[in-house]
């Protein structure tokens, strides 16, 4: 009997839909945070970036 692999699905994540103001925000985060990529960073952007108006999709990149 032969045993079937399952492929794994591509894991979704959520994707900026406003790629200019992401942008323009992590780029603040940056500058405002000593260590950038930090759990108080990234919270700090998807904060700030939502409040500007982003949006995120679940998409595969």
């Amino acid at each position: 009997m032969a045993v079937r692999k399952r492929k794994k699905a591509a894991k979704k994540k959520p994707i900026p839909t406003n790629k200019k103001l992401y942008a323009r925000v992590k780029a603040q985060a940056k500058r405002k945070f000593a260590v950038y990529p930090s759990a108080y960073a990234n919270g700090w952007l998807v904060k700030t970036y939502k409040a500007k108006g982003g949006k995120y999709r679940m998409g595969v990149k």
